[in-house]
């Protein structure tokens, strides 16, 4: 166990707002361990950019980690080659060329649908009703998973991250998250006969052509699936949220064509969807006089980087103004976001553009509700719209 100085939180508290805790852990110390995680933090961005590369001692290679145990060793956990080759196998899939040939227009297709059937009702909840199916729809196309509902696809995505998230070992979300990933083999199994027949460009067919093992293929999908539905969806919706209640922001972005990318890419910034990556020491280390032990856990916090006041000009406030290059919402190294380019041609080109030009005069209908740490967003966000 590492010997970094100890901060206590409130697991209940933090799951609200981890955001208080956070400031006051990187004004306490660029290293701290949690006891009721059971983990040492890395709090401060540099610290986690610098270090999220040094995989010889940061090892994303966790034969006991959460992840691992309920969905398989994914190739987010492995390290060099193990990693670089399976990432060379989807790459067809998620390539920047890939998302503005194939999936954008499919993108555009199913949320005009959606728009389409919201739009008679007046209102919504905008994170159930529209983020979710918007972000189930576009996941169904990318894993070849369409056989499986936009529903479907949100469920079986929360209970995989309830699991991993699930450091208080309680055996309900545990074996909710095993039914989950039941779901997803049935539906690639029900998949596989299809696009071994008619191949595309989805995850599913791309690893079956480039030879990956079957226990690899779905790995990958249940990884895809993970943080691939819940990302957009939170930020789909968050993104609304923070345009909504800074209304001056919002004029200024819908006046400028690069103007949606730079309010979701500060969203990311400002609320991580995705709060955290853990990493297991694989060898002794010391950073900032604390002395890491192998098989320590270690948890890089991209939430708290993102909000680190020595890099970020107005870290607390949603500003769509300030410079976010150093923003690590998608991770760092080698281990930097594969979906990052559909992500950010699923919110930035279509899901926000669409809906804030279909709805004109868009607004809140009450407060949104936020949750989460290690993954954050709305849970409820209610909207209306016309008369």
């Amino acid at each position: 166990m590492s010997d970094a100085p100890v901060y206590e939180i409130d697991p209940a508290a933090f799951w609200a707002d981890p955001y208080p805790d956070l400031k006051r852990m990187r004004a306490q110390g660029p290293v701290l361990r949690v006891p009721q995680l059971g983990v040492t933090l890395l709090t401060r961005r540099d610290d986690i950019f610098e270090n999220e590369k040094k995989i010889e001692v940061f090892s994303s290679d966790q034969p006991g980690g959460l992840m691992t145990v309920l969905m398989g060793q994914n190739m987010m956990r492995k390290d060099g080659d193990a990693h670089m080759s399976e990432r060379k196998a989807i790459f067809p899939t998620v390539s920047p060329k890939t998302v503005k040939q194939i999936w954008t227009d499919q993108f555009r297709a199913h949320t005009a649908r959606i728009l389409d059937d919201l739009a008679p009702r007046g209102g919504c909840d905008l994170v159930a009703d529209y983020a979710m199916p918007v972000s189930g729809e576009a996941l169904k196309c990318i894993t070849g998973l369409t056989n499986m509902t936009a529903h479907e696809m949100n469920r079986v995505s929360q209970g995989m991250i309830d699991g991993c998230a699930n450091y208080t070992g309680d055996p309900r979300v545990e074996a909710n998250c095993h039914d989950c990933t039941a779901s997803i083999d049935r539906h690639i199994d029900g998949m596989i006969p299809v696009l071994d027949a008619e191949p595309n460009h989805s995850l599913l067919s791309v690893q079956r052509r480039a030879g990956l093992s079957d226990y690899q293929v779905r790995a990958n999908i249940k990884l895809a699936i993970s943080g691939g539905q819940n990302e957009p969806r939170d930020a789909i919706a968050g993104t609304a949220w923070a345009l909504l209640t800074h209304p001056g922001q919002l004029e200024q972005v819908k006046a400028d064509p690069g103007g949606w990318l730079r309010a979701f890419e500060e969203y990311a910034r400002w609320i991580s969807p995705i709060g955290m990556s853990p990493r297991r020491v694989a060898q002794r280390y010391e950073l900032h006089g604390v002395t890491l032990e192998p098989e320590d856990r270690v948890f890089l916090m991209f939430g708290s980087g993102n909000r680190d006041e020595d890099v970020f000009a107005n870290p607390d406030a949603f500003d769509t103004g300030q410079d976010v290059s150093a923003a690590i919402s998608f991770g760092a190294g080698p281990h930097f976001c594969a979906g990052a380019w559909a992500s950010k041609a699923l919110i930035a080109e279509v899901a926000l553009p669409m809906l804030f030009a279909r709805f004109d005069d868009l607004r809140l209908a009450g407060p949104a509700r936020f949750g989460g740490w290690a993954f954050r967003g709305p849970l409820s966000m209610p909207v209306t719209w016309g008369v």
